[in-house]
Parts: structure tokens; sequence; C-alpha cells
């Protein structure tokens, strides 16, 4: 059984007990969240989409631990002009892990 769903932007296929680093949420470690932005559940053959989002489906995940993503660096060069801009950049991100996916 696998759910999509959509959270921080971005969209994510899980399963019950896999990890995933998402768009920082405000909770605290060892939290219970409840994501109820479910785009698409499938078990097995059965598959629900949703328009957008499916009615009554819910995932329930555990809030494992917050952290910031490695540095990304931004360099940005015009040839011959003598213009260089070194910038960079780290992402806040929450870990969590899949509990249970509800249809």
């Amino acid at each position: 059984m696998y759910a999509v769903i959509k959270t921080g932007g971005k969209q994510y296929r899980i399963q019950v007990g896999e990890k995933l680093k998402i768009e920082q949420i405000e909770a605290e470690s060892g939290a219970e969240l409840i994501l109820d932005q479910v785009l698409m559940v499938a078990d097995g053959d059965k598959v629900s989409m949703g328009k957008p989002l499916v009615n009554g489906a819910k995932v329930s995940a555990t809030v494992l631990a917050h952290g910031r993503h490695d540095k990304i660096r931004i360099f940005k060069m015009r040839r011959r002009k003598h213009y260089q801009k070194h910038q960079g950049h780290r992402q806040n991100y929450t870990e969590i892990q899949i509990t249970g996916i509800s249809a």
C-alpha cells in the first residue's frame, strides 16, 4: 500500500515505515502528525485518485528530528565583465516516519 501526499509545496510517494525529509513543520520531536492532503492511495490493484484530494484519506506520521540540509553553493559569473557572485543556502527540514495510511 502506498500513497501520494502533498506537503510544503512538494509531492511525495510514501509507504508505511518509510522515513523522509520534508519542508520544516512546527512540531516537537516525537509528536504525531496527521497529513490530510492525500492526492492518491493505492492498495494492490485498487487505486483511488482525488480531484484534487481523496475524501477521508489521511496519513499519520511521527516527527523524528529537525535539521538542515547540506549547503548549496551558488556561483554566478559574467565572462570578461569582472563580475563574480558567491552565494550559499541551507534549507531547514523535518524528518518524519510514516506510521499509517487510511483511505
